[in-house]
């Protein structure tokens, strides 16, 4: 059973809409929650279809659609279904059902500092994108985080019982290999914040200021950074350090501590609901490396799509990246529904963090309010969940809804060509129109 209820993220819930449309919509998830996936008679495709072709317009709307049967993967709905386009976010999808399928939902990362060379020590990035050098936040409502101060006061603690009182700080990024932006990234994006520079070594997600999330500066180079902020942290245990060079661990290092990030399961539920499109890169990369690839942006992308392809759900799927950003991916919306369908399978339950990972429409991430507020989209508050994307002249919507039968259907609407603008009211009403049709 599909469960769509709200779960625990890695980032503390947005805030709540007024009192009564939260007891609204929790009642509505809860509702959806007991429900069978195969209860309710499916739509008829010839209704289903007369509402949303009124709301999309006609054949010359920039909209590619579909709307599917999320038990039988039977389409209900199609309007240029097959016919790939720019996925933006809902690339996400693919990545997540890619990761938790191949490494699994209790996956964590590792970054570790061992023994270098020549008075040196090495902070060793595994990709973990959640290290933090921020202390722990009580009621932050995620697992925790790893923590560079956890793994500072660690490596004093080991190295004071060596009797080591002066160290140099060396750093291995070569968890990662190539190019730090994916091909078709905009130059815009590393400036305004939209992700890090790519490696296997950032603390903060390479924010300039972690504390303040209206700032969205990163810095040049995240693992440089991280090795002068643990510099920092091991001299106030006690330990003179100073920043030193890049390197490569020897094989067999002796460890002189550890620290890991939450389990994948985590990792993607947060990654879904709140878009973060550096945990995204991470992720993508967790495939690569399971599957003995270089971990790089092309074979992260190979990488999923062969792992999409042993399910049965990698037609129409080419990507670029992990996240999303990149304009030349292209998935079709058939690809789109059919993964969020396998996801909310009863035969693939390691899969399940997809669907609690979806943001809830009218009240949780991507979809928190202003959306799903207006009378056009408001039937679909609580009952949607689905991944957004939204890029230049894009736009897309891709989840599941119980229909007014209690029928599982799951969709995937993709507006635009990249030239102009584009509504994502527009998709929102298409959503909604599909949670409010009792077209049994």
């Amino acid at each position: 059973m599909a469960k769509l209820t709200p779960e625990r993220h890695l980032s503390p819930q947005p805030p709540s809409v007024a009192a009564r449309d939260v007891v609204r919509v929790q009642a509505s998830s809860a509702a959806v929650a007991a429900a069978d996936p195969g209860a309710g008679r499916p739509p008829n495709p010839s209704v289903l279809a007369g509402r949303l072709s009124a709301l999309i317009g006609g054949p010359k709307a920039k909209i590619n659609a579909v709307v599917i049967d999320a038990g039988t993967r039977r389409p209900l709905y199609e309007l240029r279904a097959d016919l790939p386009a720019t996925p933006a976010s809902t690339t996400k999808l693919a990545t997540s059902v890619a990761a938790l399928a191949s490494v699994g939902p209790a996956h964590r990362i590792t970054t570790q500092v061992v023994r270098g060379t020549g008075g040196g020590i090495v902070l060793v990035g595994g990709g973990d994108p959640t290290l933090t050098a921020l202390p722990p936040r009580r009621g932050a409502g995620h697992p925790s985080y790893a923590s560079l101060l956890d793994l500072a006061r660690q490596t004093a603690t080991a190295l004071k019982a060596s009797g080591v009182t002066q160290v140099r700080v060396d750093y291995d990024v070569s968890a990662y290999q190539g190019p730090r932006t994916a091909a078709g990234w905009k130059p815009n994006y590393l400036p305004d914040g939209e992700v890090a520079p790519v490696s296997a070594l950032t603390v903060d997600e390479g924010r300039v200021s972690p504390l303040d999330p209206t700032k969205k500066a990163r810095v040049a180079d995240p693992p440089s950074s991280a090795a002068n902020q643990f510099a920092r942290l091991l001299s106030k245990e006690g330990i003179k350090a100073k920043a030193g060079r890049r390197t490569v661990a020897q094989k067999g290092a002796p460890s002189l501590g550890s620290v890991q990030s939450p389990p994948m399961s985590a990792l993607v539920e947060h990654l879904l609901t709140d878009s973060d499109n550096d945990v995204a890169e991470a992720v993508a990369r967790q495939v690569a490396i399971k599957l003995g690839r270089p971990a790089t942006f092309a074979d992260a992308a190979q990488g999923v799509r062969q792992v999409l392809a042993r399910m049965g759900v990698a037609e129409g799927v080419a990507v670029n990246d992990g996240s999303g950003l990149s304009p030349r991916n292209r998935i079709s919306p058939i690809a789109l529904a059919r993964i969020v369908s396998l996801a909310a399978g009863e035969k693939r339950p390691e899969l399940r963090p997809v669907i609690t990972g979806l943001p809830i429409a009218g009240f949780s991430g991507t979809l928190s309010p202003p959306r799903y507020t207006v009378a056009a989209s408001r039937a679909g508050a609580g009952t949607v969940r689905a991944k957004t994307g939204t890029l230049a002249g894009v736009s897309t919507l891709a989840g599941l809804a119980y229909d007014a039968d209690g029928r599982l259907l799951a969709f995937a609407f993709m507006a635009g060509d990249g030239k102009g603008p584009v509504d994502p009211g527009k998709l929102d009403q298409l959503a909604a129109a599909v949670a409010g049709c009792g077209c049994g």
